[in-house]
């Protein structure tokens, strides 16, 4: 990482939590220089750019200040709305400075290239630092398998609609399962049916009884920390979702859109344990950094490839070039990783004190995770959902049930969902004790 990028970084970080306070003078430039081991203009640049940020101000002869954040009053007037509702990355850790970088380097780098319409399969060299990288989850592809596409949802909506080597037509998805593909699969009056997962898991003996009437072309699921549940199956689940693929010839379609959340190193994807080329694994890049970035990968067996970009090129000719080549940077230059691990503690810390809240109120029936950025509570029957949504609103608490996750015909929970990634550390507790007693008062 450049000196500059993580002397603005660190200085952030610093003010952020506290460590400089409200008009707090910022070490001497040349103290700067010598900690970082950089020079004094690049010190100088670094708080420069802070400056142009509005987190410090400078004063002639005298050095550079914290900002004085006049926001205590508004916040009074304003109180802070917690929301357990988005499923959107922080914006607080967005990579801003960073991919800025990697953008202007990129430009750099292949200005000849970006402003063409680039190949409908992605950026060669992106592919080619992808392989490595998805090799890193245990993925194992060649170049001619990895496709890249403007986010995981334009990958789902061409295998839903692309005609596939089993000459199957039925979508089998969990329930409950991704809100927007069910909005797509039902807005194109695409076949589907579902089949439910719990905390527990799905009943395989059911799977395969599906997978063997059921005409199913494809089986879209969320291994690892399931949206909305949170949930992950065992490796033993996952081996024989692979084994029964194979068995029926049906195409599994894995998520996993959260795997850099996964700090285990011996659990590992649908895909590694695919023996008959019927996976198909896809990879958001967005949920790590930001969702502007709209860059998915898909890896799909030799037999789909063709047909999967050419599809693709009917959707839109390629993908962002810029985007891509911005990525290729920020992986290559180990950015990346970086970036992963911050957000893995920073999401873990949020997911251990939301469960230790839960857990501390006793008869709220959750799903206890410390990985991943999701759980939910089970309220059970009857109760209105959309009443406690509206009740915790006006105490500023946003969450959300989980009803929006399951096909039109197909038998809800109730469900509430929530999510961490949008929730500071400090207001986790103070939700969890509004929610439980909200619902407390509403079942009396």
């Amino acid at each position: 990482m450049l000196k500059y990028v993580q002397l603005i970084q660190d200085m952030e970080a610093r003010i952020e939590r506290g460590d400089f306070k409200d008009g707090h003078k910022l070490p001497p430039i040349r103290m700067l220089s010598e900690q970082y081991a950089c020079s004094k203009s690049t010190v100088i640049s670094a708080y420069n750019e802070l400056e142009r940020r509005h987190l410090i101000y400078s004063i002639p002869k005298s050095g550079y200040y914290v900002v004085k954040r006049d926001n205590r009053s508004e916040q009074q007037e304003q109180p802070t709305m917690i929301d357990l509702a988005s499923a959107a990355p922080d914006s607080s850790v967005f990579p801003y400075i960073d991919f800025q970088h990697c953008i202007n380097k990129a430009i750099d780098m292949y200005q000849n290239d970006l402003f063409e319409y680039g190949t409908p399969s992605g950026l060669p060299s992106l592919i080619r630092v992808l392989q490595k990288h998805l090799a890193n989850y245990q993925v194992f592809a060649e170049p001619h398998q990895i496709c890249i596409t403007s986010g995981v949802q334009q990958a789902l909506a061409i295998l839903t609609t692309m005609p596939f080597p089993n000459q199957k037509e039925t979508v089998l998805i969990e329930q409950p399962s991704y809100h927007l593909l069910i909005q797509l699969l039902e807005t194109h009056g695409i076949p589907v049916i579902g089949i439910e997962r719990t905390s527990q898991g799905i009943d395989f003996d059911e799977l395969e009884k599906l997978f063997r009437t059921g005409n199913i072309k494809l089986f879209y699921t969320m291994p690892r920390f399931h949206n909305p549940l949170g949930t992950s199956y065992s490796t033993r689940e996952k081996k024989a979702l692979a084994e029964l693929a194979g068995k029926y010839d049906v195409y599994i379609v894995e998520d996993d859109y959260l795997a850099d959340l996964e700090d285990d190193s011996k659990s590992d994807p649908v895909y590694a344990y695919d023996q008959s080329s019927h996976l198909i694994y896809l990879k958001s890049y967005s949920k790590i950094l930001f969702p502007g970035l709209r860059v998915g990968a898909a890896v799909v067996p030799h037999l789909l490839a063709d047909t999967f970009n050419k599809y693709k090129k009917l959707q839109d000719i390629d993908s962002s070039m810029l985007s891509q080549a911005a990525l290729e940077i920020y992986i290559q230059s180990g950015m990346f990783e970086r970036h992963k691990q911050k957000i893995q503690a920073a999401y873990m810390r949020r997911m251990e004190l939301l469960t230790n809240a839960l857990e501390r109120e006793g008869d709220i029936d959750f799903a206890r995770l410390y990985k991943g950025a999701h759980t939910h509570i089970a309220v059970g029957k009857p109760f209105s959902t959309p009443a406690l949504k509206e009740r915790l609103l006006r105490q500023h608490v946003k969450l959300d049930s989980a009803d929006a996750h399951y096909l039109s015909d197909f038998p809800k929970k109730s469900l509430i969902k929530l999510n961490i990634s949008n929730v500071k550390e400090e207001y986790i507790e103070q939700a969890v004790i509004l929610i439980a007693g909200t619902i407390r008062r509403m079942r009396r």
